[in-house]
């Protein structure tokens, strides 16, 4: 692999930010600092002109997109939606799966395992991290988009057959089910982040989920008890446990800008994840788009049942990142954490999340909108803003 030099970089690292700097990679970062550029008579190098580099984007709880969908259990959506998902920033993402029966679930587990194996060196999209289960073990009382017909508890032998099907790294469930909490034991035991999901879950449910395992939220506010000053439920559990992570969908339809600032306020820069939940219909036009047998249809950009109730987003990353730093009011170099470095450490991913020497080259290169000019994955560029030549 040609070296590539990025060069009038404004540099987003852990320990601080290089307003003029320079980051030296291959597949893995090698280099970066604020001195003169190293002299690499191979690299190719890429003039920023003071746009920001920082992490490549990580979302972990995305169904779909550019018309394709983790449940359509095709290898071929999955890379479609990978190479949609870079356009936007993102540099790896988990193929999110929703309730449905056992077969259907099977089969999308199968062809994420598959497209798991497949993937290869040049990228051509965000690289497949591997699945995250929303389902099918959550409570029908919060069943938000799900399918209430085929929310379960969860049977040990379906369970194990779904962990072994592919590479499953986070499991979302209603902790408030005695039939499930053996599986938060079991995903512990297997290195699966569990997250409590569509849930009516108590606060003192919560504190024995968490007790068990549980570390993480799904879309904090949406799908679960409500803040009470009396019985603080289970977004009261979110906000104030720190051994949980909040995911958050920055769309400004499912949770309200203040709301984003409160847990921003509650949980700081640690203990917020930036998710899309993004379906089938984001980055498509307004119109129906199928989830199992029923339409989902989108109108200016929200995606609703025919009840209304909101069924996933169309939202895409690079514009979560921008609506997240406008209702918090701070700057992107206050909250890159929650756009890649949380994400990755939710998933034991060591390795990517934050601009090191060491780590892969995972990196989006972005001007003070959000909007992305280049999207490199394991050291490749994936996506390049018509025009910008660097």
């Amino acid at each position: 692999m040609i070296p590539k030099l990025f060069i009038n970089a404004r540099i987003i690292t852990p320990a601080k930010v290089i307003e003029r700097g320079w980051l030296l990679h291959d597949t893995r970062i090698s280099g970066l600092g604020t001195s003169a550029p190293p002299d690499i008579d191979n690299a190719d190098v890429i003039d920023t002109r003071g746009l920001t580099l920082l992490p490549g984007f990580i979302d972990l709880h995305v169904h779909g997109g550019a018309g394709h969908e983790a449940m359509d259990a095709a290898p071929e959506a999955l890379a479609g939606m990978a190479a949609f998902y870079a356009q936007h920033g993102v540099t790896g993402f988990l193929a999110t799966t929703w309730t449905d029966s056992r077969e259907r679930i099977l089969a999308a587990l199968r062809a994420i395992q598959t497209a798991y194996e497949q993937q290869h060196s040049p990228y051509r999209g965000a690289r497949l991290l591997g699945a995250h289960m929303e389902g099918p073990y959550l409570n029908p009382a919060r069943c938000g988009a799900q399918s209430s017909a085929h929310i379960r508890r969860a049977d040990r032998e379906e369970a194990l057959e779904f962990l072994n099907s592919a590479p499953v790294r986070l499991m979302a469930l209603a902790p408030e089910y005695e039939e499930n909490r053996w599986l938060i034991r079991e995903c512990l035991t297997r290195g699966i982040t569990a997250s409590a999901a569509h849930t009516a879950a108590t606060y003192e449910q919560m504190q024995r989920a968490v007790e068990l395992g549980i570390t993480q939220i799904t879309h904090t506010f949406n799908a679960m008890t409500g803040l009470h000053h009396r019985d603080p439920g289970a977004v009261g559990a979110a906000l104030t446990m720190l051994d949980l992570r909040c995911e958050v969908i920055a769309d400004n339809l499912h949770v309200h800008p203040a709301i984003m600032k409160l847990i921003w306020l509650a949980k700081g820069a640690n203990g917020v994840i930036l998710i899309t939940d993004a379906i089938r219909g984001a980055g498509m036009p307004d119109g129906d788009y199928p989830i199992d047998d029923r339409l989902i249809t989108i109108r200016d950009g929200a995606a609703r049942l025919p009840d209304g109730t909101l069924a996933g987003s169309t939202l895409t990353f690079n514009r979560a990142v921008a609506n997240f730093i406008a209702a918090t009011g701070e700057p992107l170099e206050r909250i890159w954490q929650t756009t890649s470095l949380n994400a990755a450490r939710a998933i034991g991913e060591n390795s990517l999340g934050s601009l090191e020497v060491g780590n892969y080259a995972d990196l989006v290169l972005v001007d003070e909108h959000i909007n992305v000019y280049i999207t490199i994955v394991n050291g490749e560029i994936v996506y390049q803003k018509e025009g910008f030549n660097g």
